[in-house]
């Protein structure tokens, strides 16, 4: 399982006094008004920053990081991510996933025949879609509901789904 979680992706600066536009990849962005530091992930080095202040302009999440207030000072990070360590993220509710811990899980049917492996999750309205690439390397969009998805074993990264009438054709 992975230590490290992505909850956002900075876009770009906003204003001049080092505040950034973050597109968050969590399915909750209000979870930054809880959010006290995060982990800058620069692809070389990964960089502690304390927040200091959240607002919400769209779809992003405008972030003010404590010791940073000048635009010069955090343009160079646009397109990083911003990471938090896992006993920092917000607790998952039951049946609840983290995306990082469910990718590359081997799918098999409800009879144990393998079906695919889990590569990547469709985040839509009304619930998650599950994109799983079969053997033969055809994708299959599983909705992630309970008459779908049986057993998820994020230990054992396995899967047990049932094939609803209708998804493979």
């Amino acid at each position: 399982m992975e230590k490290m979680l992505q909850v956002g992706v900075i876009s770009s600066t906003h204003g001049i006094r080092g505040e950034v536009k973050v597109f968050p990849t969590t399915d909750d962005p209000a979870r930054f008004k809880l959010l006290k530091k995060v982990t800058l992930d620069t692809g070389r080095e990964q960089i502690p920053l304390e927040i200091q202040g959240v607002k919400f302009f769209k779809q992003f999440v405008i972030v003010k990081f404590k010791g940073i207030d000048n635009i010069n000072d955090i343009e160079k990070y646009k397109g990083k991510s911003l990471l938090v360590n896992r006993e920092d993220a917000v607790a998952l509710e039951e049946d609840e996933y983290y995306i990082a811990d469910i990718i590359g899980m081997q799918v098999n049917t409800e009879d144990g025949a393998t079906f695919g492996v889990l590569k990547d999750v469709m985040e839509t309205g009304a619930n998650d879609v599950y994109i799983v690439e079969m053997e033969d390397g055809k994708e299959v969009l599983l909705p992630a509901i309970k008459e779908c998805i049986l057993d998820v074993d994020v230990e054992a990264m396995k899967m047990t789904i049932h094939l609803m009438d209708g998804l493979l054709s």
